[in-house]
């Protein structure tokens, strides 16, 4: 796991080796045991290393192929390496090191670009072709792994982080208006935008080809390719789940230093465990953690009678929140934009206290998306009965205006939605329609993005899925949207701040391209969420996880704006130095923060978009 960057001049300029310089080293917390540049006339590849495997110098990157054709820059880990590897060995290629990227860039001697749909991992890829003059930059199929790029007439630039991007000296600061109109609503860009006009996020199971006169994007993975399981008898699929999990926890687990879990005590951190503690050569370490902002909502006995089922060798921490303010400006500065999953705090302070002990952690992320965990997909699955009660029961909110009658009636409002689309995109924010966020934004700001549809991104991808039931369509959407934008976007900047890598079983293609082929009866039905992911792992995780309650986590961000952080809110909105953007309509948002403080209205979501904003506005002095 790493961070990569790299310049090309469309003008055949010799590129600045102290521009690339500057480039990979704001990237040192991605790889801090190595850092190193290749440049040739005019591009440069960067590398900064975490070292996973082969740890001796034989693995460190920019590395070239034997002929010196192709030149390699890679962040992640691909887990079939040692397949791919026997394959390559049998077509008569020889190795010098113990690496997945030795094997990637023979693989791309070998295959082309047709080894992007054979590689099971999570990664993001730069290579150069030297005779061709091509660039190919690849990114996983879910995009666990961050990869964004800027282009002009004369320069393509690119980076694991938009850091490095802006280090090149060569890309405007300048704010896009359609993904802050997104941003208000989700609390992260969405699509292939940032809030950067002129940078782009490539996007997940896709590939560039860039040459001096031509930028062509391809998707080389697509949900609509994933073969439909219709005829399939849910018995064996249950059988075939099983398998598939157990072999992707199994392969996931290479790795030259030590290995560990994060274990909430849920079902899917626990499946994990069950497989990981049978298949790793030695006690696997297991990590639970409390805050001391979890409201006494922690799941420390629920992972402590886990880790003793599986016999893991357990660790517990207590976490303090201290300088939060300071943490929230530190996870900007790891997120280049303004983020709102406060979940990426504790996530952030449990890596920064591992200390440095373990780089590879595993991680249930996906298991709620892909096997559907979410309230969600009940709602849908019964949406003919909730659609007819929605209208009767919004007027009954609407005249009974007490706080839980509010955030029931926000749910009704996104039932009641016309299309699917607007169902789908409503569901996934707490934000009305009917009380616009946007009212937030000067009223110049709102006219100038009044004509950008922040939805457009979710019609999009429901007239893609047609074909499929709503349970099915808000599966695939959730996967190609919250996934990658949100969720995989916390867990790689909030862990690799600290030099961690996060690998996440339950998005291994052998899982997630036969489960979500499945019919989402098998996932769901008459309120059983997860429901062959449960049938799957009877026998191996006790049922009191099984059947228990999903707890979750949440972090407190709506109390501490009204208490420890309150002040510090203030003093952001009325610093004159963030009033001169003219962003904000300071007298909305002083209504906002009362109703808030006074607990008339939960106004937490909004007001911490804001304040998030706010602070990346002032500390990358944004051009408006």
């Amino acid at each position: 796991m790493c961070g990569l960057a790299g310049l090309l001049s469309f003008e055949n300029k010799k590129v600045n080796e102290s521009d690339a310089w500057r480039m990979i080293k704001v990237l040192n917390h991605r790889g801090p045991d190595h850092q190193q540049i290749w440049a040739e006339n005019n591009i440069s590849l960067c590398h900064a290393r975490l070292s996973i495997l082969d740890l001796t110098i034989a693995g460190n990157q920019p590395m070239t192929s034997d002929d010196e054709r192709l030149v390699i820059v890679y962040n992640g880990e691909v887990y079939n390496f040692l397949e791919l590897r026997k394959e390559l060995i049998i077509s008569g290629y020889h190795f010098h090191t113990g690496t997945d990227t030795e094997v990637i860039i023979k693989g791309f001697s070998f295959w082309g670009i047709d080894l992007f749909k054979k590689l099971n991992g999570i990664f993001a890829i730069a290579v150069w072709d030297r005779i061709d003059k091509k660039l190919y930059l690849v990114r996983d199929r879910f995009g666990v792994k961050p990869l964004y790029y800027f282009t002009d007439k004369n320069y393509f630039i690119f980076g694991s982080e938009i850091k490095a991007i802006l280090e090149s000296g060569k890309v405007s600061k300048r704010l896009s208006k359609a993904a802050l109109h997104e941003f208000i609503y989700y609390g992260s860009t969405i699509d292939n935008k940032t809030l950067f006009q002129d940078i782009q996020k490539l996007k997940p199971g896709s590939y560039l080809t860039i040459s001096t006169s031509h930028i062509e994007e391809t998707e080389f993975w697509s949900i609509n390719n994933i073969d439909l399981q219709n005829n399939i008898k849910y018995e064996d699929a249950v059988n075939e789940t099983r398998h598939r999990i157990e072999n992707a926890i199994q392969r996931q687990l290479v790795s030259d230093v030590p290995v560990g879990i994060f274990l909430s005590g849920g079902i899917d951190s626990s499946c994990i465990t069950a497989y990981a503690s049978k298949y790793y050569n030695k006690k696997i370490d297991t990590f639970s953690c409390a805050f001391d902002f979890d409201m006494g909502i922690n799941e420390l006995e629920k992972a402590r009678m886990v880790a003793n089922h599986f016999d893991t060798s357990h660790h517990e921490m207590f976490i303090k929140g201290e300088n939060i303010s300071d943490i929230i400006l530190t996870l900007i500065t790891h997120h280049d934009e303004p983020f709102s999953d406060a979940a990426n705090i504790p996530l952030y302070l449990l890596c920064r206290e591992l200390n440095g002990s373990h780089k590879v952690i595993l991680q249930g992320d996906g298991g709620d998306e892909i096997f559907a965990g979410y309230r969600r997909y009940n709602i849908l699955d019964n949406i003919s009965v909730w659609a007819a009660l929605a209208p009767i029961l919004i007027g009954a909110c609407k005249l009974l205006g007490f706080k839980s009658a509010i955030q029931f009636r926000r749910l009704l409002e996104a039932i009641n939605q016309p299309t699917d689309a607007m169902r789908m995109a409503m569901l996934l924010t707490t934000e009305t329609l009917y009380d616009s966020p946007t009212c937030v934004f000067s009223k110049d700001l709102q006219y100038e993005i009044s004509t950008i549809d922040p939805f457009s991104y979710y019609k999009s991808l429901d007239s893609l899925f047609a074909t499929v039931d709503p349970v099915q369509k808000m599966l695939w959407v959730d996967s190609q949207i919250i996934l990658p934008s949100i969720f995989l976007e916390k867990v790689d900047k909030s862990t690799m701040a600290s030099g961690v890598e996060v690998r996440v079983p339950l998005l291994d293609y052998e899982i997630t391209d036969y489960v979500m082929g499945l019919p989402s009866s098998f996932k769901v039905q008459r309120g059983n969420k997860k429901r062959i992911l449960k049938e799957a792992l009877r026998g191996v995780v006790p049922d009191s996880v099984l059947d228990g309650p999903k707890t979750g986590f949440g972090v407190p961000y709506g109390n501490w704006l009204k208490k420890p952080l309150y002040n510090f809110m203030i003093s952001i909105f009325e610093d004159n130095e963030i009033k001169a953007f003219n962003i904000f309509d300071n007298e909305v948002l002083s209504t906002k923060i009362n109703e808030h403080i006074n607990g008339k209205k939960d106004n937490g979501f909004l007001l911490w978009k804001s304040l998030n904003l706010a602070l990346w506005l002032k500390e990358y002095k944004v051009e408006i």
